[in-house]
């Protein structure tokens, strides 16, 4: 019924300046924003993310929705003037009477506990809130499929895995928590992390993100060469059109291994909290924008980094670049280790799983690896 629902008021996938179409969009994007940002002011210690919240002021948040609020209405009522479909403008108009209703950014947010269970809903309102901001300015800037629209076919369905995964942060965190600590407690050497300690800011952010990279590198070579880890890594690579939000596609249970593996050299050779953070940011932009529709020149550090262009060779169905291009930040690992597309210049011309059989829709995707196979 949710689904029916959500077809029948995006119904149309055509944005063209000074339909109403745009307007639309936008203001219900920011009127469902706020509407779940003022659930999360009545619930914090259930809907926010204790690290997160350390990084933002309430008060800016407040004026932010604010904002989002008065814009999301003055777009709603553009719609109705500019745009022969309604529906955008009433479905916006409705969250913000909903989101006013319930306190809107007034509602007071007092004295709460810390430990209890949370799942990651101010991690997802201000991760797409930045995303599409920043992602989809670049992507219009700077595209490489100039007819790609925004609303590219299957978006609602890595709208949903963008949500989910963000929603889970809490308890992926939990799991890879205890899987670093209790599985490599032992490994850990103060000898060697006074050694990371005491090496330059600079040489300390290279190497966690080579040596993240390097662990990063063998268990996605082996997502691709193991039949069984395949099929879940097969739903990341099933999107047919790339962009910002494709990325996001991604079963849990890679995300819960390949993120407890990951960190856990990071554990054991001790880097700062200061310097996971950092790394954090980095990996979670580059994570995104090489995913992006975006054509961009880097020259000669396309050898050194991984870019856009190297990433959608990875990802794409042509018979060359099928178990290729493995490396997240640096593609200098894959020319060492042998799995560099080599000689492409140009981009791929098809990407998805070949053959097409992964099923359309987050909750099909999630479900397909456990299905048997004939």
């Amino acid at each position: 019924m949710i689904k029916a629902l959500s077809r029948k008021i995006f119904r149309t996938n055509h944005l063209q300046i000074g339909e109403g179409n745009i307007s639309g969009y936008v203001a219900c994007f920011l009127a469902v924003l706020s509407c779940l940002g003022v659930l999360a002011f009545h619930f914090p210690e259930y809907l926010t993310t204790p690290e997160l919240r350390k990084s933002y002021s309430v008060d800016f948040l407040r004026q932010l929705m604010f904002a989002a609020l008065l814009l999301s209405g003055s777009l709603g009522l553009l719609n109705f003037v500019r745009n022969t479909n309604k529906r955008l403008g009433a479905t916006a108009w409705f969250f913000i009477l909903l989101a006013i209703m319930f306190g809107g950014p007034n509602v007071e947010v007092n004295e709460f506990a810390s430990d209890t269970p949370y799942i990651g809903l101010d991690w997802f309102i201000l991760d797409l809130l930045g995303s599409t901001l920043i992602f989809i300015v670049i992507e219009k800037l700077f595209p490489h499929r100039k007819d790609q629209k925004i609303l590219r076919s299957e978006w609602r369905g890595d709208l949903n895995h963008f949500f989910v995964n963000h929603l889970i942060i809490g308890f992926v965190l939990l799991v890879t928590n205890h899987f670093v600590h209790y599985g490599f407690g032992w490994a850990v050497s103060s000898t060697i992390q006074g050694y990371i300690e005491q090496t330059p800011f600079v040489v300390q952010l290279f190497l966690i993100i080579l040596v993240a990279d390097l662990m990063q590198y063998w268990v996605h070579r082996a997502y691709h060469e193991i039949p069984l880890l395949w099929r879940f890594h097969g739903v990341h690579h099933s999107a047919k059109e790339m962009d910002w939000l494709a990325g996001s596609r991604q079963h849990i249970l890679e995300i819960l291994v390949t993120r407890s593996l990951v960190l856990t050299p990071i554990f054991v050779l001790g880097f700062s909290q200061q310097i996971i953070s950092l790394y954090v940011i980095i990996v979670g932009l580059q994570a995104v924008f090489n995913h992006a529709n975006v054509r961009v020149k880097f020259g000669w550090l396309k050898y050194v980094m991984v870019t856009p262009q190297f990433h959608h060779w990875h990802h794409a169905s042509d018979k060359v670049a099928i178990d290729r291009n493995y490396a997240a930040h640096f593609s200098f690992l894959d020319y060492v280790f042998g799995t560099a597309v080599k000689g492409q210049k140009e981009w791929p011309q098809a990407y998805g799983v070949v053959g097409d059989y992964m099923p359309v829709g987050m909750l099909k995707q999630q479900i397909y690896p456990f299905k048997r196979t004939k």
